[in-house]
């Protein structure tokens, strides 16, 4: 059991299942507390909440004041993601702000155990992103040191990009890993994710989903989450 199961199976949620984390990004910002609202309902497990800088990728969305106006709306984890040039200038503020899980990229950390380490100092969980165009062994030497391991999917950044299904071994490999060295991480995907995807990522073993428009783009969130989740 992983270090979500024994919280979820601790706080009567669903342990055995795989957790999907909409994407705030995705939702109507002009309603931003009812969308939340609306997806705690559904059955969302996490927020998912995409941080990006314009340099690290080329968009640019949000920093540590809307994490904590949404970590005063929310009453479920959020799942912070720093897609950010220089992410240790800023692991503080964003655990400060209400961060559950925050997880910042190998490719732009210059020191991932160093910034692993200091989140988990700060009490929050430490996650480590992979993209697309990295393997395993970009995350393979930092395994002890996370709580979270992100495969993306798709290029952070770009909208409208298709699931990339190369990446579906690196999960099974994160899993296999895992039970070997008897870590206890939990494997997210984020990317292209709807309840066809999705199926394909449970059964490599990916615990959390991130899904935007898949949820936010529906008429009916339940629907939408159930179907992500495979319940």
């Amino acid at each position: 059991m992983n270090w979500w199961q024994r919280e979820q199976t601790e706080s009567g949620g669903r342990a055995g299942d795989a957790a999907v984390a909409p994407s705030v990004l995705a939702c109507d910002f002009s309603d931003l507390a009812g969308e939340i609202a609306k997806v705690e309902s559904a059955g969302a497990d996490l927020l998912h909440l995409d941080v990006m800088d314009g340099r690290f990728v080329p968009n640019i969305t949000f920093g540590p004041c809307i994490v904590e106006a949404i970590s005063r709306m929310a009453s479920i984890p959020l799942d912070t993601h720093l897609m950010i040039a220089s992410p240790e200038r800023y692991l503080d503020r964003f655990v400060d702000a209400g961060s559950h899980v925050v997880t910042v990229h190998v490719e732009a950390s210059e020191d991932p155990a160093r910034d692993l380490r200091a989140i988990r100092a700060r009490g929050a969980r430490a996650g480590l992103a992979c993209n697309p165009d990295n393997d395993f062994g970009a995350v393979r030497p930092f395994l002890d040191e996370m709580d979270l391991l992100l495969f993306m999917s798709v290029f952070p950044g770009f909208g409208g990009q298709k699931f990339m299904d190369k990446v579906l071994p690196r999960a099974d490999t994160a899993a296999t890993e895992r039970e070997r060295l008897g870590l206890d991480y939990v494997i997210e995907m984020d990317g292209g994710i709807n309840p066809r995807t999705a199926s394909r990522a449970r059964d490599a073993g990916v615990d959390i989903l991130v899904a935007g428009t898949a949820v936010f783009g529906a008429g009916d969130y339940a629907d939408a989450i159930t179907g992500i989740r495979g319940g």
